[in-house]
């Protein structure tokens, strides 16, 4: 056996040849030894020994694509967001889902392959160019309100494990989601048995599922509790709060619940107008939050109160993806693959009962 010192290869990446060429054996040799085939384990010892102590001197590392084609998994998930970067920052509202795959993705043995949508090969973040790269991964994780679904269907077809971070309408996309009809219901069934009877509900002009499961919520509960609801909701891009708070004042609403979003235009624009009317929350107006990450829930204006409302479960929802996606990929027998968790009520200070004349006395 041959055991000259390897020759150094520069910069570029050690391959199999170099391996080959090191341990003195051909390269098919090495391509058996390094993929733990039933014909690599039946060489003599001194034979695969030499191969990986000329892989680890020469500090090679296997194509992690090379190793699917071979192995089936490779332990690499991936995390695809539809927007160019990360959220890095704890308020932002996908944080917490990033905390949560991680976290178990850690507690599984499983390595993460982050992806954006500022993909070289690809224009936009739902170009199928830079969907396509999640293959590199046993699996992938997606996340963000607008998902193309083109590229997302053609995965589905091919078989390719994925799981969707959030409720979608698209037939056969796995997901774990937030309950956010039963917990928006629960909101305003809460508001009506304070006394409120005059509501609104803002939203942006965003399509969503999210959005739409909130709106949805919001008006079974209104339904329920007896509620006229022909002009409860209220859609808005930020720039006419001032007039509309003055109208539902004179129109004699006593409350206001407003969806969070990963933007929040709604609800800045809310909070800046009530400040604006020099209104205080709870005294003067009621207000409810449908529903900020669990953790990073603020305070209200003309007051800063907690808001009242519900968190959403974004840590667990990232947790319960990864299992349920290593659960595709395992091909276990089939797992409820829709699954909603539900959402935690905030009691929160901003929700009030009203006063015969408008403004709000004493604390629900």
């Amino acid at each position: 056996m041959n055991h000259a010192k390897p020759s150094p290869v520069g910069r570029r990446r050690p391959r199999q040849s170099d391996i080959a060429r090191a341990a003195g054996v051909s390269q098919a040799t090495v391509s058996l030894v390094l993929r733990g085939t039933p014909e690599g384990m039946a060489l003599a010892k001194s034979t695969r020994q030499s191969v990986l102590n000329a892989a680890e001197e020469l500090g090679y590392v296997p194509d992690p694509v090379a190793t699917r084609l071979a192995a089936a998994t490779n332990g690499m998930l991936g995390l695809y967001t539809f927007s160019t970067t990360f959220p890095t920052e704890v308020a932002h509202s996908y944080y917490p889902i990033l905390v949560g795959v991680e976290e178990e993705a850690t507690a599984q043995g499983q390595d993460l392959i982050l992806f954006t949508g500022s993909a070289r090969a690809a224009s936009r973040a739902d170009d199928p160019a830079a969907v396509r790269r999640v293959r590199v991964a046993d699996g992938c994780l997606f996340f963000g309100r607008h998902v193309p679904e083109g590229p997302i269907r053609r995965l589905t077809e091919d078989g390719f494990p994925f799981v969707y971070i959030g409720r979608r309408d698209e037939p056969g996309v796995p997901y774990v989601g937030a309950d956010y009809v039963s917990a928006s219901a629960e909101v305003v069934g809460r508001l009506a048995a304070a006394g409120h009877h005059h509501l609104r509900y803002l939203r942006e002009h965003d399509q969503a599922p999210a959005s739409v499961d909130r709106e949805e919520g919001v008006l079974r509960g209104a339904r329920a509790a007896g509620l006229d609801t022909s002009a409860m909701v209220v859609r808005t891009d930020g720039h006419d709060l001032d007039a509309h708070l003055r109208s539902w004042r004179e129109e004699g609403v006593t409350a206001v619940v407003v969806e969070q979003t990963d933007t929040g235009a709604a609800l800045a624009a809310l909070g800046a107008a009530v400040e604006r009317a020099g209104l205080r929350c709870p005294d003067d107006l009621s207000l409810a939050l449908l529903g900020a990450p669990t953790g990073t829930r603020g305070t209200a204006p003309g007051g800063g109160a907690v808001y009242s409302g519900f968190d959403v479960p974004m840590r667990e929802m990232g947790r319960d993806a990864v299992r349920l996606l290593l659960e595709l990929i395992s091909g276990a027998p089939e797992p409820p693959t829709r699954r909603l968790l539900p959402c935690e009520p905030v009691a929160g200070g901003t929700i009030a009962a009203p006063t015969a004349t408008g403004p709000n006395t004493r604390k629900a």
